[in-house]
């Protein structure tokens, strides 16, 4: 894997590939039309697909600190940290590229880019519970800060101060 091209700024043609991803994932994110992803690339400090053997692999959606973004959680990091923080909003990677270090890869490149703002912020499902997404970044160093929802649709809210 050519990590130098892994990731590129979204473009409009890659908007059909992007929402037929999150649809196909929509169990983990929440519903996105074309109007929702350019609201969301307007707002975005990074909306990059993943690109691998030339095809898109898949997409990060990354907020940066006093984005006009509409998320609870978003806003929960944003009156909790101010500005040091950098917001991972969404990430996914198509099933036919798993296993390939892609994820780690990513995480290496967005982790970086907040390293200015002090932490990566996100948040994953613990009711009902993404177990292997909870694995993940603990072995990458993240923590629980906040937890927010109902039963049936809780998150945990997570930090990776910068190193």
């Amino acid at each position: 894997m050519d990590r130098s091209n892994l990731l590129r700024p979204m473009t409009d043609d890659d908007v059909d590939a992007v929402l037929d991803l999150n649809r196909r994932h929509v169990e983990l994110l929440s519903p996105m039309d074309a109007a929702r992803l350019h609201q969301l690339r307007g707002w975005a400090s990074r909306a990059d697909v993943i690109v691998c053997d030339g095809q898109v692999a898949g997409f990060v959606l990354v907020f940066s600190p006093g984005s006009d973004y509409d998320s609870e959680n978003y806003r929960w990091f944003s009156q909790e940290y101010g500005d040091a923080f950098d917001y991972l909003d969404r990430i996914v990677i198509d099933g036919t590229f798993r296993r390939r270090g892609l994820a780690s890869a990513v995480y290496d490149a967005v982790e970086a880019s907040a390293v200015p703002r002090g932490r990566l912020v996100l948040e994953v499902n613990i009711d009902p519970p993404n177990e292997p997404s909870l694995a993940f970044h603990r072995a990458r160093g993240y923590r629980e800060v906040h937890q927010r929802g109902a039963s049936g649709h809780v998150v945990s809210l997570m930090e990776r101060p910068a190193r």
